[in-house]
């Protein structure tokens, strides 16, 4: 629907994309998704990992030069890290898999990572629960599974990724997500905190 390009950032953006478990557990990626993420529409990519195939990889380089990989539990990729730092624009921007929060999902756990990640904003995947908010002046996202794979937390979940569109200080959140088959776009909206200067 022509609603659905309203909703697309006018500036390439950055993909947060993740747990594809491609092809074991899901065959594909979603049509609907597919016709979105095409070459010239982002800019930069971060990958929560769980891709499985090397296709897949290839599929994220086709779409975008600057694409940013972490290890999940489930690649058997070794040259995958298990944690990476990305800098766009003012935002700095911390990237896990997820297997590594103990217990898995948990906000507390991931809030210590972001903490000693040093990060404005946090992401990380793993549990196919789709989620971004705003938790003591930071954001965190989990761009959920794209193909709607299940996991040991989700039998079910909606497939579902995120863009981000950054702008000097905010960062405009668009989650994109496919429930029955309809396409759902919520936006939101996060003003990192400037330090004030000292007179």
């Amino acid at each position: 629907s022509s609603g659905i390009n309203a909703e697309w950032p006018l500036r390439p953006g950055v993909l947060v994309i993740g747990d594809m478990h491609m092809p074991y557990r899901k065959a594909a990626l979603p049509q609907k998704f597919k016709k979105l993420l095409v070459p010239g529409k982002i800019q930069h990519i971060l990958c929560t990992g769980n891709l499985c195939l090397r296709e897949t990889h290839d599929y994220l380089k086709n779409i975008a030069s600057d694409v940013h990989i972490v290890r999940g539990d489930f690649d058997t990729n070794t040259s995958y890290p298990e944690q990476k730092v990305v800098t766009v624009g003012a935002f700095k921007i911390g990237l896990i898999h997820g297997h590594q929060v103990v217990p898995w999902g948990d906000h507390d756990a991931i809030a210590t990572i972001r903490r000693q990640l040093d990060v404005d904003v946090m992401i990380s995947g793993h549990t196919h629960k789709l989620e971004a908010y705003e938790k003591d002046g930071k954001f965190y996202i989990n761009p959920g599974s794209v193909t709607g794979a299940y996991s040991a937390l989700e039998r079910d979940p909606v497939p579902a990724f995120i863009l981000m569109d950054i702008q000097s200080n905010t960062l405009v959140t668009y989650v994109y997500s496919l429930a029955n088959d309809e396409m759902e776009v919520k936006k939101i909206e996060f003003k990192k905190s400037v330090p004030e200067r000292e007179e």
